[in-house]
């Protein structure tokens, strides 16, 4: 019966030896040679994807805060608000109202309950993301690519999300936007739906280069193997 051959380069062999290698020491052999071969994973891979969990963390939480704050644009003396509209008089405290329609901006109150609806719903999407890209660092079983896909779509979807609340309330208050006006937690939510389009992006790219590698060489063999 065949043996495996001594100092020799296991792969070749491996290839046109197969079907004829029948000792039971053999498979033994080619899988302690093909432990040895495998590459170790490398050290930027886990690092940027630690980055891109940490961008996706600050972007839901920088979100989180501007829905709950809701007040994104000063104008005179009304503050407009995803949730309240307020008014001031003579430096007194605010006065703010549930009932949108008192701002007398046309289609305010409409319009507003679908921006409000789809950034909230922009945070829902992120943080199932967040878990998936979490989860697939997590586990290390075959799956895990596929976990880190979805997660990164799902920040897509977020970022779309997010910015098209934005687009609603620049677009409802068009004629009392102005620069400086603009709140702080409207640019935290601005920056946030950055950080989700950068995570999506940035997760999409590497995962990708990540399983076509994994394909191609998933030890350092050739595909055919």
């Amino acid at each position: 019966m065949p043996s495996c051959p001594p100092g020799e380069d296991f792969r070749p062999w491996i290839t046109a030896s197969s079907q004829r290698c029948w000792q039971p020491g053999c498979g033994a052999v080619a899988q302690k040679l093909l432990a040895q071969r495998r590459p170790r994973r490398s050290f930027s891979d886990p690092s940027i994807r630690a980055l891109i969990i940490l961008c996706a963390s600050l972007a839901v939480v920088l979100s989180s805060i501007s829905i709950c704050d809701g007040y994104w644009l000063l104008a005179d003396d009304r503050l407009f608000g995803l949730w309240h509209f307020c008014t001031t008089s003579n430096q007194a405290e605010l006065h703010c109202l549930r009932d949108l329609r008192q701002a007398h901006v046309p289609g305010l109150a409409s319009g507003m309950a679908v921006a409000r609806s789809v950034a909230t719903l922009a945070v829902v999407v992120a943080i199932f993301g967040l878990e998936l890209l979490m989860v697939s660092q997590v586990s290390e079983d075959p799956r895990s690519w596929h976990r880190w896909a979805v997660g990164s779509a799902l920040f897509l979807l977020a970022f779309i999300l997010s910015f098209g609340g934005l687009l609603s309330f620049l677009t409802l208050l068009r004629n009392q936007v102005t620069l400086m006006g603009l709140t702080l937690t409207f640019w935290s939510e601005f920056t946030a739906s950055f950080l989700f389009f950068l995570s999506a992006v940035s997760g999409l790219h590497v995962n990708s280069i990540s399983r076509t590698d994994s394909v191609t060489h998933p030890w350092g063999l050739p595909a055919e193997f």
